[in-house]
């Protein structure tokens, strides 16, 4: 029968998987699945009938009459199809819409695999983060904002532990906590494999092992971790609850968690704000249970066994900037298609009435279990 434990030697981690412990030796393990190109002659379009115009002209006018409307009808479908793709949405984005009138299991995952590795509206190339800012929200500052976001989150925690960064993104920001913190062993967990795989060379030079996991249930062994980090993450979870209940389990006594958040600190009054409200929660795959106080938030923590439990609400130095900057980006020629200009520009005028409103505001959480 596995042991249940902690640290098993130098720089292991006991991992739990279902129905036994491992390893996590290697810095980085094979996150992804991988994918099946498929083959040219698969795509070529030989063999189904398709007849090409000619050098006499279009194929309309070289068929035979009973042809033609088939060939108009084809030629129809070629143009709809030039046109949906003028507007830049794929297949994940149409998944992403289903779920607006039906949630999956995994709404989360759902969301960020529409947003992509390369959203344009990434306030730096990589960073998923709203950006911690020192000025009113500029391009000049965004990555820097980005970074500080991470480092005054990490500051938080214990040097030298080991650490889990849960809900790590696309791995960006790992390098930067093992630069800050500088742990003996550092874990990311994310319940999205696919954006394990592509944070893999970022992984790799954070020395991180990545674990496909849910922050809900944690794949470690209790009291394995000396510190908890996660970023603009814990709103996605399937109960913030159950996340601070992971967190003093998987902690050791005095270790430390220390987030960022979203809390949303009064219900929606007018039509246009009910509106932004549930628009936001079915876009971001969010559930209503994530519509909690910084009061509540804190209370969850608290009724979990964390203790220590510090809240700072500070939307004004990364909602307000971060809105700023992609305002002035939708304002001009953002390199992106149409659709997801138009997207974009509908989802900002939202978040801004629910900023504007105070009806949402940012919080950093620190918290410790009792030593």
């Amino acid at each position: 029968m596995a042991r249940r434990g902690g640290v098993c030697g130098p720089g292991t981690v006991r991992v739990l998987r279902p129905g036994r412990e491992e390893d996590l030796d290697d810095p980085v393990q094979a996150a992804g699945r991988p994918r099946y190109a498929r083959s040219a002659a698969a795509g070529s379009g030989r063999g189904h009938g398709h007849r090409p115009a000619t050098a006499r002209g279009p194929a309309a006018m070289t068929a035979p009459p009973g042809r033609i409307p088939a060939v108009i009808a084809g030629a129809g479908l070629r143009a709809a199809g030039r046109a949906w793709q003028a507007t830049g949405w794929t297949g994940q984005h149409l998944r992403h819409v289903a779920g607006l009138i039906r949630q999956g299991g995994n709404p989360a995952a759902r969301v960020y695999e529409s947003i992509g590795s390369d959203c344009f509206l990434a306030l730096a190339p990589g960073w998923l983060n709203l950006g911690l800012w020192e000025g009113p929200g500029t391009e000049a500052e965004a990555e820097a904002a980005c970074r500080r976001l991470i480092q005054t989150v990490a500051s938080a925690l214990p040097a030298g532990g080991v650490v889990v960064d849960v809900g790590n993104g696309l791995g960006t920001q790992d390098p930067l906590i093992a630069e800050s913190i500088a742990p003996r062993r550092l874990v990311a967990v994310n319940i999205a494999e696919w954006q394990l795989a592509a944070g893999r060379d970022r992984l790799r030079e954070a020395a991180a092992a990545p674990v496909a996991g849910d922050a809900a249930r944690l794949p470690l062994a209790t009291g394995a971790a000396d510190g908890l980090i996660s970023v603009e993450a814990a709103f996605h979870f399937r109960s913030r609850r159950a996340f601070f209940a992971e967190c003093y389990r998987v902690l050791r006594p005095g270790g430390v968690l220390s987030i960022t958040d979203i809390s949303t600190e009064r219900w929606p009054r007018s039509p246009a704000e009910l509106a932004s409200g549930l628009a936001q929660l079915r876009v971001f795959g969010l559930r209503p249970g994530a519509a909690m106080t910084a009061a509540q938030i804190a209370a969850a923590a608290r009724a979990a066994g964390l203790v220590d439990v510090e809240v700072t609400r500070c939307g004004d130095r990364v909602i307000a900037p971060a809105l700023r900057v992609i305002g002035a980006r939708l304002t001009g020629s953002p390199p992106a298609p149409f659709g997801h200009r138009t997207a974009a520009r509908v989802l900002l005028w939202q978040v801004e009435l629910l900023w504007r409103h105070r009806i949402i505001d940012y919080l950093l959480l620190r918290a410790a279990r009792p030593g």
